[in-house]
């Protein structure tokens, strides 16, 4: 793997959607490197692309109510475990539960194993809300997929808060996740 500034030189054979992310963050004059890697399905593939982004990608969960009517999107430290008990408390909401595939579809574009933040520049009507853990914050940067889990991108942290997030309609709502597994 290597560790590429900007976008791919040579887009034939990427998806759409994942030139549609370049588009948007050229757009937006946000500065990215990206790597191109086999399919990243699980946290332990990432830890590879970890060290060729020097940044950790984060965790990305599609969460959603037990009746369905509330759908979220979880960003949090990559190796940081994750409580539900504790989530629905700060967002105060009933039982949690991990989105469909076809809901993840419909309203962020994505499919299992590429749930990112850039996802959200799909959500025209803001179905999903954006949930941050504190600690994602406090990095300089992070790490996502461009909706594709064959590449990964390396972005100033304050620019996707900054410039991202206002550009794709959406805001935050922080929250905080224990370290210590219970």
């Amino acid at each position: 793997m290597e560790l590429y500034h900007g976008r791919p030189e040579n887009e034939e054979g990427r998806q759409e959607k994942e030139i549609r992310v370049y588009d948007l963050l050229d757009q937006l004059e946000m500065e990215y490197y990206r790597t191109d890697h086999e399919p990243a399905g699980n946290m332990e593939a990432c830890h590879e692309i970890d060290a060729v982004l020097e940044t950790i990608i984060c965790k990305n969960l599609f969460l959603c109510t037990a009746n369905k009517k509330h759908y979220y999107l979880l960003m949090m430290p990559g190796d940081k475990p994750f409580k539900t008990k504790v989530l629905s408390k700060q967002i105060q909401s009933s039982r949690l539960s991990f989105g469909k595939p076809d809901a993840m579809l419909e309203y962020l574009d994505i499919e299992p194993g590429s749930v990112s933040i850039m996802g959200l520049m799909n959500d025209h009507e803001n179905h999903v809300q954006l949930l941050i853990d504190e600690d994602v914050l406090k990095a300089e940067f992070l790490g996502c997929h461009p909706c594709v889990n064959t590449s990964s991108l390396k972005l100033v942290t304050r620019d996707v808060i900054d410039k991202f997030l206002p550009a794709v309609h959406h805001e935050a709502i922080i929250v905080t996740q224990p370290w210590e597994v219970e």
